[in-house]
């Protein structure tokens, strides 16, 4: 009788040690691993998996994470600070390109520095420390303006000359410029109160009284005309709160309202599809049948009319000659065969599902080489074995027929090798 043994202790030890120091790939995989080898998955196991895939950057994988494990139970607020965190932190550096959090994370920030270019103000109109719009104006005696509240000991943040000591004192005692600001506010009056309010939201920030700011926040997204960074910040006072949900609820805002999020989850790799079939429904569905044709890299990506677009160009595998070819053909033949004995150990419900899903098993090739991209039954082996998405583009970009058979070999060993008995 096979017994169907737990996680192994030593490797989730590794695992956390791992994530702990901040290598968050290795203890995904390790994760990931351990949950491949129980014959149900394991609520604690699909989190952890879950925290290191959206500290890795890997938000899609991290949501399905996340979702295995709320199929087994329901998720508690607390369990989704890893996921909240990583997310406000993705957005902040990818999506509205900020630099990183002050004091290194949500728990330690004050006021972030710079907005997303979407919110940012002319040149002439925004303090030049902040780059925010001139909240409460102060002119140097350089001519420069800044706001009162950046207005601190130092040199001006436009042209770098040393204050002198009547400027310096700092924003309690600084002058504001009257004329400037009630033009602000007569010409940017909705930008203007936003900025008004967001600056007062941060002083209580600063000073802990996180309920108050978080009026000033709301109040101040009311009339800000770009909402982008607001939301971000909010969303960071949320995690500041330990109020996750709220926090990833502003993050599903803020890609709603500026969807720059999708176009980093875009792979180097990929391949063309054509169209083989398709299928409409009374309700209005369809689906496609396609086949892969044609390989690609990603040479760089841009947009046209509100459409992704990429440069690409072909990939085809190196030819292999003489006693390489020779080798090849060996390699490629053992290869097939431990590809049909494994596909035929698996259980008739299993293998039902894959040919209705897949289609069956294309048949060897006399000529490995026949095909550009290589033979067609290793692409069908590489859709049907038990593979993350990431493990299977990295397949897809090898230009070697051997490296690639070398790699499905290894993966064939893994999936057939016994459990313990």
């Amino acid at each position: 009788m096979e017994l169907s043994p737990g996680p192994c202790a030593e490797m989730l030890q590794v695992a956390e040690e791992a994530f702990r120091g901040g290598n968050f790939e290795l203890a995904a995989e390790i994760y990931g691993s351990q949950l491949a080898e129980l014959p149900q998955p394991e609520r604690g196991l699909c989190l952890r998996r879950g925290d290191a895939l959206a500290r890795a950057g890997r938000m899609a994988e991290a949501l399905e994470a996340y979702s295995a494990a709320a199929r087994l139970a329901r998720l508690r607020p607390e369990e989704l600070r890893e996921l909240a965190e990583s997310l406000a932190l993705s957005l902040r550096e990818k999506a509205l390109r900020l630099p990183p959090w002050p004091g290194g994370g949500p728990e330690g920030a004050g006021e972030a520095l710079g907005d997303p270019a979407c919110c940012r103000p002319p040149e002439l109109l925004g303090c030049p420390l902040c780059r925010r719009l001139l909240c409460e104006p102060v002119t140097l005696h350089c001519g420069h303006t800044q706001c009162r509240r950046c207005a601190e000991p130092g040199d001006c943040g436009r042209c770098h000359r040393p204050r002198r000591i009547a400027d310096a004192p700092g924003p309690a005692s600084a002058r504001v410029n009257v004329v400037l600001g009630n033009l602000l506010e007569k010409w940017l009056e909705g930008e203007s109160r936003a900025r008004r309010l967001r600056a007062e939201g941060d002083e209580l920030r600063d000073k802990q009284e996180l309920l108050a700011a978080l009026e000033k926040y709301n109040q101040a997204l009311e009339t800000a005309p770009c909402k982008c960074s607001l939301i971000a910040q909010r969303a960071e006072l949320w995690i500041t709160m330990k109020n996750y949900q709220q926090a990833l609820h502003d993050a599903d805002a803020l890609c709603q309202n500026k969807p720059l999020w999708p176009k980093f989850r875009f792979a180097d790799y990929g391949c063309m599809l054509e169209i083989r079939d398709v299928k409409f429904f009374p309700d209005g569905r369809s689906v496609v049948d396609t086949v892969g044709v044609r390989r690609f890299k990603v040479l760089n990506h841009g947009q046209r009319d509100g459409y992704n677009t990429a440069n690409i160009e072909y990939l085809e595998d190196k030819k292999a000659e003489g006693a390489e070819y020779e080798e090849l053909v060996r390699l490629h033949d053992s290869v097939y065969d431990q590809a049909v004995a494994w596909f035929t150990s698996l259980k008739d419900n299993m293998k039902a599902q894959i040919l209705n899903h897949f289609g069956s098993m294309p048949g060897k090739e006399s000529e490995p080489q026949s095909n550009p991209s290589g033979p067609a039954w290793y692409w069908w082996l590489l859709a049907v074995l038990p593979l993350e998405n990431r493990a299977q583009l990295a397949i897809l970009a090898m230009t070697s027929l051997k490296d690639r058979l070398i790699a499905i070999r290894r993966v064939l060993i893994f999936v057939t090798r016994k459990r313990p008995r």
